[in-house]
């Protein structure tokens, strides 16, 4: 393992469609609030809880995400606080692999990382990120699944003992999980961040594929749980609508 490494893994392959036309030309990750970069955000905030080392996956326009690290790394070369941080890029445009594909092809990048924190490009949160990174890593458990208790008609499902079952829709009553829903389970929603320990994904076959079906197969043997996150703020910028509340708020608390 590299010493002092945190790594991060930005999902930014998809291919924004619930943003329509902003993503006609460009990809998610490149649409701005507040006039800059939802990938700038969330590689900046990430700095500066000491994230050091990124990973970030490319898919619809990836070209552009390529241009935009490069330069984005060059800034960083002639700022104050850029030792050591380093982005990579796995690249999806040949393939995209969906969220546990997109880990599996990403793992020879993670090779030397104890842990990966995995973030979404469209989800911004003031969330301690370092603070749940470091002490996964001394934890025994092989992920951790930030969740809250928000309306949402999709759920992941836990056991009592927060461990990881399978995911709920509470509009069509579909379960995932194995058997039927049980009645004294926890119902939690997605953050859109999660953490892994690489070792425990390296069994399984490189192919496009669900992240949670993933976790519900490791689950099965080790300990994947629920960390209840209560940030400041948190934002799911999937569509426009959201996008301009997220700006208008973050805007009213400069």
């Amino acid at each position: 393992m590299k010493q002092g490494r945190r790594t991060a893994f930005i999902l930014a392959a998809g291919l924004g469609t619930r943003l329509k036309e902003l993503t006609s030309d460009k990809p998610k990750a490149l649409v701005s609030i507040n006039n800059k970069p939802l990938l700038k955000v969330v590689l900046e905030e990430l700095i500066k809880q000491d994230f050091n080392h990124f990973v970030v996956n490319i898919h619809h326009f990836g070209e552009q995400i390529l241009e935009f690290a490069g330069d984005f790394s060059t800034t960083l070369r002639f700022g104050r606080n850029d030792e050591g941080v380093e982005i990579e890029i796995s690249d999806e445009r040949p393939l995209l692999m969906d969220t546990g594909g997109a880990i599996l092809q990403a793992l020879p990048y993670f090779e030397q990382s104890e842990a990966v924190l995995v973030h979404n490009v469209d989800v911004l949160t003031n969330v301690d990120l370092k603070g749940f990174y470091d002490d996964f890593c001394k934890s025994d458990d092989a992920a951790w699944l930030l969740t809250q208790e928000r309306n949402s008609k999709r759920k992941l499902v836990f056991d009592n003992n927060d461990n990881f079952l399978g995911r709920f829709n509470s509009e069509t009553n579909d379960y995932d999980g194995k058997g039927a829903l049980p009645n004294d389970c926890k119902l939690l929603s997605f953050s859109g961040i999660h953490l892994f320990k690489p070792q425990y994904f390296k069994e399984f076959e490189v192919k496009p594929c669900y992240v949670f079906g993933l976790y519900q197969k490791i689950a099965e043997n080790h300990k994947v749980t629920s960390k209840l996150i209560h940030p400041d703020y948190w934002f799911d910028l999937g569509t426009q609508e959201q996008l301009k509340n997220a700006e208008s708020w973050l805007s009213s608390k400069r």
